[in-house]
C-alpha cells in the first residue's frame, strides 16, 4: 500500500508544471522563501499548510481544530509592520473544522507570532520554523521578496558558528556561548572581536537564529562592507528577570562574567587582537543597558559600542564619568544608538539617551529604521546597516 501511494504521488508530481514550487517548509535547502504559496507539500506530521505567503505578501494561516470555539492570530511584530491598531486577528471556521485567516500585504521580513486557541497561546502546529528564548516558544513567519534578503543565506563564503559550554566561576554553573568566525578564518592571524548581547527575553542563541547575525556578517564581508571579525554571542542572563534584585545585581554580575569567564575563554581559544580598539560591546534592549552600565565603565576593554533599542535616561547619574570625560571622543572609536521606526517617540529611553549624549557632546551615530518596533526587524536592520559596517574601521 505504501509503495503504491508513493508511485501515485510521484506520478502526480511529474504531471505538474516545472515552475511549481515544492519548497513549502521542506528544509531541503536554507530556502529564502519557505512559506511561498504554490507548494503542495504539507509539513511532515502537519494537517494543513500554514503559513502560506503569496509573492504579493498576502499571508494565509490555517489551523485544523474542529472542537475549538475561537481562534486568533497574536502578532505584535506584524501589527507594527502594518501600522495596525490591533495585534490580534480572528480566524474564520470552515465546515470541515479548519480555521483560516488571510491578512496583508505584509512587508518582506521575518515575524514572530502565535495562535490563541480559546484563549490559550500556542505555536502554529503547521509551521516548522520557530524558536524560543527566555520565554515560551513561538512561530516565525517568513515573508519573502524577489530574492534572498540581506539576512538570508546567499551563495557567498560562509563563516562558522561554534557552541561553547563552559563552567562559570561567577554563577557556579554550566553556561553556553556561541562564536562566529568569518569565512576563511585563519588561526595564524588575529581578528577584532564584537561581543554581541541579547535582551531579557533572549538566550545565547538568539542573535544567530532570530538575529541572523552569521548570514548578515557573511553577506557584508562578501560585499566588502564589513571587516572580517569574530562575533561572540554570550548569554547575558545572569539574574532572572523577575528577581526583585534584578537591577541591583545584573550589572555587577555580568561585569564579572564578562571579565572572568567569557573573555578569557574567547581569548584562549581564538586568535584575537588583544587591544581595546579591536573590541566592541553591543546589545539589544537589556543587552543595550549592559553595554552602557558595564561597557561604558570598561574603557580598558572596549573602544566601540552599540546600544540598540535601549538607553538609560538616568545616564547622568549612572555613568557620569563617561559623559564628563573631556577626552571621551578620542577614547571611543564608534558609538551607535539605534531604534526601530515604531519606537521613535519623544519619551522613548533611546531618544532620551541620544539627547543626553548630544547635551554632553559625546559623538555618536544615531539611527532610526528597520520598519519594526522593539523586535528583531529593528535589530537585524541595525546590525546590517550600521553596527557591522562601522566597526573596526580606521579613525577619521
Amino acid at each position: 500500500m505504501l509503495a503504491t501511494r508513493r508511485l501515485l504521488v510521484a506520478a502526480a508530481l511529474a504531471c505538474l508544471p516545472a515552475t511549481t514550487t515544492f519548497a513549502q517548509q521542506a528544509h531541503i535547502t536554507l530556502d529564502w522563501a519557505p512559506h511561498r504559496a504554490g507548494g503542495t507539500l504539507v509539513p511532515f506530521m502537519a494537517n494543513v499548510i500554514s503559513p502560506e505567503v503569496t509573492d504579493q505578501g498576502m499571508v494565509t494561516f490555517r489551523l485544523e481544530a474542529p472542537r475549538a470555539q475561537e481562534v486568533q492570530l497574536s502578532a505584535g511584530t506584524i501589527a507594527a509592520a502594518l501600522g495596525s491598531p490591533t495585534s490580534t486577528w480572528p480566524f474564520t471556521k470552515g465546515a470541515d473544522g479548519t480555521w483560516t485567516l488571510t491578512i496583508g500585504p505584509v512587508p518582506q521580513n521575518l515575524y514572530v507570532y502565535k495562535f490563541l486557541i480559546d484563549g490559550v497561546s500556542v505555536v502554529d502546529p503547521g509551521n516548522t520554523i520557530g524558536g524560543f528564548g527566555n520565554q515560551p516558544g513561538y512561530s516565525t513567519l517568513v515573508v519573502h521578496g524577489r530574492g534572498p534578503a540581506y539576512y538570508d543565506a546567499r551563495p557567498v563564503p560562509h563563516g562558522t558558528i561554534t557552541r561553547h559550554v563552559y563552567h562559570s566561576p561567577v554563577l557556579d554553573g554550566e553556561r553556553e556561548l556561541f562564536v562566529y568566525t568569518p569565512p576563511g578564518y585563519d588561526r595564524t592571524k588575529a581578528y577584532p572581536v564584537l561581543y554581541l548581547l541579547g535582551g531579557s527575553g533572549e538566550l545565547a542563541g538568539g542573535w544567530w537564529t532570530d538575529g541572523r547575525a552569521g548570514f548578515i556578517a557573511d553577506n557584508l564581508i562578501a560585499e566588502g562592507r564589513a571587516v572580517p571579525m569574530i562575533i561572540v554571542m554570550p548569554n547575558n542572563q545572569v539574574v532572572h528577570r523577575t528577581d526583585p534584585k534584578h537591577t541591583e545585581l545584573t550589572f555587577r554580575l555580568f561585569d564579572q562574567e564578562l571579565r572572568r569567564a567569557i573573555m578569557p575563554l574567547v581569548e584562549a581559544q581564538y586568535r584575537t587582537v588583544a587591544d581595546r580598539r579591536s573590541r566592541a560591546l553591543a546589545g539589544l534592549s537589556m543587552g543595550g543597558r549592559h553595554t552602557q552600565l558595564v561597557g561604558f565603565k570598561a574603557l580598558d576593554l572596549f573602544a566601540s559600542f552599540g546600544v540598540l533599542s535601549a538607553g538609560d535616561p538616568e545616564s547622568e547619574k549612572t555613568t557620569p564619568a563617561f559623559l564628563a570625560d573631556p577626552d571621551i571622543n578620542t577614547k571611543v572609536d564608534y558609538l551607535l544608538v539605534g531604534l526601530g521606526t515604531k519606537e521613535d517617540t519623544p519619551t522613548n529611553r533611546g531618544v532620551v539617551f541620544h539627547q543626553i549624549l548630544e547635551k554632553h557632546r559625546v559623538a555618536h551615530d544615531y539611527a532610526v529604521g528597520g520598519q519594526g518596533a522593539h523586535d528583531w526587524a529593528t535589530w537585524r536592520w541595525l546590525l546590517h546597516e550600521r553596527l557591522l559596517p562601522n566597526l573596526f574601521r580606521p579613525r577619521k
